[in-house]
């Protein structure tokens, strides 16, 4: 047991020591302007979460000119087979950086240990401010079961705030919204306590090479293999000098993803496309409607979301 301890402290110690000065600031950055465009927050556990379940719904909503801001709740700072601590943590802000970048939203990390996260007092007060900050009309964040407790409670947290971003007394510094946002969940293939169920489907072919394009940047997770790689497993990714083949690599294995998104939950694709357009559709990212915050009728859901208009019949 004392072998344990040590090690952990020990553990603490090189995390702490290799971090200083290097850990990323949770720094907000301004709201944007009240121009009439929609603001969108979407929240993922790790530098990565995010942009890989909404990075491409996110540049179609910015291709429209509405205000996309993604953020990662915990830093990432362990999310790697072969390096970590501080170094790592802004390896992989940088990376989440430029795939924003490229792809026209608005990131943020905050200093948060990976695999630490708490659905605590004070993450709550954080994550109600960044949704106020950003006078949010749409909220997406994990669902609140997962395989990894950084995602489930990023998910516990969210639902959390749902409520308490309108309470005027609740982190009092910060004001409160005066309309309640439309909280969503990203996919996952989880099956209990319930699956996913895709309220709203969104076509990614305009965006999927873009969106590809972008991924490239997330060059620790996607061809390192992040906190479960090694060795032979980045040897197999082909090398930086190789950019064609590495952008083929990347790609073949997003095909499969996101074709099978827009497989799996193709009857909401023709719902909101109908069945011509719907039914062709390769690529897409789903969407599940929270019964936390506010409930939206079809027609909203057209307006919020890159959608076709509707025949008023949805």
């Amino acid at each position: 047991m004392k072998q344990v301890v040590l090690r952990e402290v020990v553990w603490r110690l090189v995390v702490f020591v290799a971090g200083l000065g290097l850990l990323v600031p949770a720094v907000a950055d301004d709201p944007p302007a009240d121009d009439g465009k929609l603001r969108i927050i979407c929240f993922g556990a790790h530098p990565d979460d995010a942009e890989y379940k909404s990075g491409g719904t996110a540049a179609l909503w910015a291709d429209r000119g509405h205000h996309v801001k993604m953020v990662s709740v915990t830093n990432g700072d362990i999310g790697h087979w072969q390096m970590a601590g501080g170094p790592l943590a802004k390896r992989r802000a940088a990376e989440s950086a430029e795939v924003a970048r490229r792809l026209g939203f608005t990131y943020q990390v905050l200093d948060i240990h990976d695999g630490e996260l708490e659905p605590t007092l004070e993450n709550r007060r954080t994550i109600t401010r960044l949704i106020r900050d950003w006078n949010a009309d749409i909220v997406i964040a994990h669902r609140p079961w997962d395989y990894h407790p950084d995602h489930r409670y990023v998910g516990v947290l969210v639902q959390d705030s749902a409520y308490m971003v309108a309470v005027p007394f609740f982190c009092p510094d910060t004001p409160p919204l005066k309309k309640n946002p439309v909280f969503l969940y990203s996919s996952d293939r989880f099956q209990k306590p319930y699956a996913f169920r895709a309220d709203i489907a969104v076509s990614l072919d305009s965006v999927f090479e873009r969106k590809v394009d972008a991924l490239l940047a997330l060059e620790s997770q996607t061809f390192e293999g992040g906190a479960l790689g090694n060795a032979e497993r980045a040897a197999a990714a082909p090398p930086a000098s190789q950019p064609e083949l590495r952008r083929a690599w990347l790609r073949e294995r997003w095909d499969r993803r996101q074709s099978a998104e827009a497989n799996n939950y193709r009857d909401a694709l023709i719902r909101w496309y109908g069945a011509d357009v719907g039914k062709s559709v390769k690529y897409a990212e789903a969407f599940e409607i929270c019964e936390y915050g506010r409930q939206p009728t079809a027609d909203e859901i057209r307006r919020l979301f890159p959608l076709p208009p509707g025949d008023g019949k949805q």
